[in-house]
């Protein structure tokens, strides 16, 4: 678990390496960060303009430094997300930045039917994989939409591009997995931490 320091620390990277990035093409070092920023993490990058999202890029598996996670997931959401075009210059003091913090990815184990009472939404990301196809939603997507568990469950066999009820097959894995979520409050503001299952520890 990350401090609120260590947190508004992570999104003031991911706000430069994404203003390094957009405005001069330049890579952000990380460096000067606490040990955590060392440490092996997945993580994703939001990027929201006026509310809607701008891009939104990441690792689930830890499987470099989370700042070098960071600083690559901003970049990569602000120039590589397929659905929208690169963020211009112009843009920056419109875009709010979130990063998500991820535990390691686990596969349920329990019978496919019983996942819709497994899910705990505002807790739980998932990923659903099956052959080559392969999906992931964060766990603030579900009550940032309102969708309840079964609903959350299709949403991201949808994501992965294939049938709604796909998480039923045997041969569909699906894992979950738990996050922090820190973000600004407004474009280049404060720093809070995100929570769908209890209250917010404020800002800084």
């Amino acid at each position: 678990m990350l401090t609120l320091e260590e947190g508004r620390l992570a999104v003031h990277l991911a706000r430069q390496a994404l203003t390094g990035y957009t405005e001069k093409k330049k890579i952000t070092e990380p460096r000067g960060l606490p040990p955590v920023f060392e440490e092996k993490r997945g993580v994703f990058v939001t990027l929201h303009e006026d509310g809607a999202l701008r891009g939104c890029i990441g690792y689930p598996q830890p499987i470099m430094p989370l700042g070098k996670a960071i600083v690559d997931s901003a970049i990569n959401a602000c120039s590589c997300d397929p659905r929208f075009p690169c963020v211009l210059p112009d843009e920056l003091k419109r875009i709010e930045v979130e990063v998500t913090i991820l535990t390691r990815p686990e596969p349920y184990i329990e019978p496919k039917k019983k996942l819709p009472e497994l899910v705990k939404i505002g807790r739980d990301g998932l990923i659903v994989s099956k052959g080559p196809f392969s999906g992931l939603l964060l766990p603030q997507v579900a009550p940032e939409w309102g969708f309840d568990p079964l609903e959350f469950l299709s949403q991201t066999c949808i994501k992965a591009g294939l049938p709604p009820d796909a998480w039923l097959d045997e041969d569909t894995e699906v894992q979950h997995f738990e996050a922090q979520i820190f973000a600004e409050v407004a474009p280049e503001r404060e720093v809070f931490e995100k929570s769908f299952t209890e209250s917010p520890c404020g800002t800084v």
